[in-house]
């Protein structure tokens, strides 16, 4: 019997020793990947996976006023050490779909920052956030990773500099892993995932920013706080 972290045979000896061809042997494997029992490595093999938790994802007005990262508290809640890794891209040009949601001209910069959010040292979650170039050009948080509000959040940071996000609007959606997606979240291409388009508006009703958040349906469980007026 295999334990967590074995490593399987290989295909061709799994095949002879079931009397199947390899075909049925790659596909039972991916899917057993896309259900998290295994999980393939780059020129190492498919393994047993570790066993992990899914972290619940919460979405709620009260995490967003919150000084510091809701993903680090969400993480925190589940037992494990929330962590994530960045890029950010200034200058860049907004895409269509993008300059869209930001109700700004296509072509028009703007600092582009994704994300890889971890828990336990483990992907869980990736973003992509887009801001416009002319709201923070020139000031201290113009990068959301570095400076003196280093990933305390939009609304933090725009707060610093006069602006005041009083609302975001979320659409999820169902879809499935692409390549990338996949690479970066250590799942399988085409596994389950929800994404959430993501855009915060200040209280004169401008976009300030957009994001595009990939949650796996197997390491993250989104839940939605919704306040209720007494």
């Amino acid at each position: 019997m295999w334990m967590p972290g074995d490593r399987l045979p290989s295909r061709a000896q799994l095949a002879q020793e079931c009397g199947v061809t390899d075909g049925v042997v790659r596909r039972a494997q991916e899917a057993l990947i896309a259900q998290g029992v295994l999980e393939g490595r780059a020129g190492s093999g498919t393994y047993v996976a570790q066993r992990r938790e899914r972290v619940r994802i919460t979405r709620s007005p009260r995490r967003e006023r919150a000084d510091g990262s809701p993903f680090a508290a969400d993480v925190a809640e589940a037992g494990m050490r929330g962590t994530w890794e960045s890029r950010t891209d200034g200058m860049v040009p907004a895409p269509p779909g993008i300059a869209a949601r930001l109700g700004i001209a296509e072509g028009d910069y703007c600092v582009r920052t994704t994300y890889e959010f971890l828990a336990d040292d483990k992907p869980v979650q990736i973003s992509t956030s887009w801001e416009p170039y002319d709201i923070t050009a020139g000031s201290l948080v113009m990068l959301p990773e570095a400076g003196p509000l280093a990933g305390k959040g939009v609304v933090r940071r725009m707060a610093d500099i006069g602006i005041t996000v009083t609302r975001a609007v979320e659409r999820p959606e169902p879809g499935h892993a692409n390549a990338e997606e996949a690479h970066l979240l250590g799942i399988q291409r085409g596994s389950l995932v929800t994404r959430i388009q993501r855009t915060y508006y200040s209280d004169d009703g401008r976009p300030v920013e957009t994001a595009d958040i990939v949650v796996p349906a197997g390491l993250g469980e989104i839940v939605y706080e919704v306040p209720v007026s007494p």
